[in-house]
């Protein structure tokens, strides 16, 4: 079973990304993306690969349920 994170975008360079979940980052491409993310936006990623930009509640929804699950200490502002 594979579980893509949602993760916060800190940095845009081209078509890389950096994005940020619980003080841990990660690069990501947006060759896939569906909608091209903007700083602070949150998208789905995946196996190096941005996949989904998603709403930034429905991201904050995920994160406290993972939060509450014990998989992470925090949830980004």
């Amino acid at each position: 079973m594979c579980v893509a994170a949602p993760m916060k975008v800190i940095e845009i360079d081209g078509d890389i990304i950096r994005a940020e979940l619980g003080g841990m980052t990660k690069e990501a491409n947006l060759a896939i993306v569906d909608e091209r993310p903007e700083l602070g936006d949150y998208v789905i990623i995946h196996a190096g690969f941005a996949l989904h930009r998603i709403d930034p509640e429905e991201a904050k929804i995920t994160l406290q349920l993972w939060k509450e699950m014990g998989v992470i200490d925090e949830i980004p502002d």
